[in-house]
């Protein structure tokens, strides 16, 4: 079965569930209204297509109207495009013309069925977000070449972008900064919203704090003055030891004892004897991410409390732009922490996008072509993220 059937039989088989969702509506939540009329509450991120694309897939099928359409009949207010600079210019900035127009054809899409956008500026040459585990260098921070390139991007998608309705269409101008200071992310923050105001200035802009979006890095975040147009994006992922267990690119992928939600994530018990003391590392990366914490819906609040707290300071939209938790742990816990989540960013206001639409975080999942082949929408999950509280 190709891919676009996939698709296809994604649609028919949740459309008769999906309807009931949409009905629902938005939450009772206040969300913060900008000038322009750029207004999300819940959406999806529509990953591994121009954005750390899967090898054996196709992005002419991976992703196509079918799939805007099912998105927005199950309940969805807006999607997240991330987009790799791999994927929209070669080494020396030329565009791709194919992708380059898969992006505008799924903006068309989206406006068609009622689905806003935010463009997510994912990945560069220059920065990755998990360089760290990945054997790669990020140069950004230090290379002004860099950063002028990263600006000339930027200059390339606005003018392209440009034609689209600044009510349905924003920009993400980078994914999960990790500048060693708050400064340099902060300079470059500033330098590209004056570069984007001057081709559109009613746009509006997302922008996060340093260190992979993290709320606790809030207070380090500069954010543009006298500019309403503006979302802050938080992303959060605790307790990593829960919502990554056995991801293969995160330090903890080795530990195969059992985690929990609510509750602590692992007992003293599990962690003694899954991970012997010639293990030092692992335990500690552990700990680092969650293990011996007992998280619940109370530790979330706490968790995020400082981009709550830093959006109601500045006036601005919050949105949580990434959440999600891999299908590698106990069923009942995986929808408890999803429906956590959405109570806590829904009751503080927060808009929100989980990771992901299809593949391993999916509402479509699935680990492998084959998989992919039969992938159906996860009936469950959809119903905690977008049917009744």
């Amino acid at each position: 079965m190709k891919l676009i059937q996939r698709s296809l039989l994604c649609l028919a088989l949740a459309l008769p569930f999906g309807l009931g969702f949409a009905a629902e509506g938005g939450s009772s939540a206040h969300t913060v209204a900008n000038p322009s009329g750029f207004q999300v509450r819940r959406g999806v991120n529509l990953s591994h297509w121009l954005s750390q694309k899967i090898p054996w897939s196709d992005p002419a099928t991976f992703i196509t109207e079918k799939d805007f359409q099912f998105i927005r009949s199950i309940g969805y207010d807006h999607v997240r495009v991330p987009v790799d600079e791999i994927e929209l210019w070669d080494e020396n900035g030329k565009q791709n013309e194919k992708n380059f127009a898969h992006l505008t054809a799924a903006l068309h899409w989206a406006r068609k069925h009622e689905l806003r956008a935010i463009v997510d500026l994912h990945t560069v040459r220059a920065h990755h977000f998990n360089a760290a585990n990945e054997g790669l260098t990020n140069t950004l921070w230090t290379d002004p070449k860099a950063q002028e390139h990263f600006l000339q991007l930027w200059r390339d998608l606005s003018s392209h972008l440009k034609e689209f309705p600044t009510d349905w269409v924003a920009y993400e101008i980078m994914n999960e900064p990790v500048a060693d200071k708050p400064e340099q992310w902060n300079a470059l923050i500033a330098t590209s919203m004056k570069l984007i105001r001057s081709i559109e200035p009613q746009r509006v802009i997302v922008i996060g704090a340093n260190r992979w979006q993290t709320a606790g890095n809030f207070p380090y975040l500069e954010v543009p003055k006298d500019d309403a147009n503006i979302i802050l994006s938080v992303h959060t992922y605790e307790p990593m030891a829960f919502t990554h267990h056995t991801a293969n690119w995160v330090p903890i992928r080795d530990y195969e004892g059992p985690v929990h939600y609510p509750g602590q994530t692992i007992t003293k018990a599990e962690l003694d004897k899954y991970v012997p003391a010639s293990k030092a590392t692992l335990r500690k990366d552990l700990v680092a991410g969650g293990g011996e914490h007992v998280w619940n819906k109370e530790r979330i609040a706490q968790e995020l409390k400082p981009a709550f707290d830093r959006a109601r300071q500045l006036g601005l939209q919050l949105y949580c732009g990434e959440f999600g938790c891999l299908p590698t742990v106990p069923r009942k816990d995986r929808l408890a922490y999803y429906r956590d989540m959405r109570a806590v960013l829904e009751e503080n206001g927060a808009a929100w996008a989980n990771w992901e639409y299809m593949a391993d975080f999916g509402i479509v999942p699935f680990r492998s072509e084959e998989e992919a082949k039969t992938a159906k929408p996860d009936e469950g999950l959809i119903e905690v993220l977008l049917g009744k509280n």
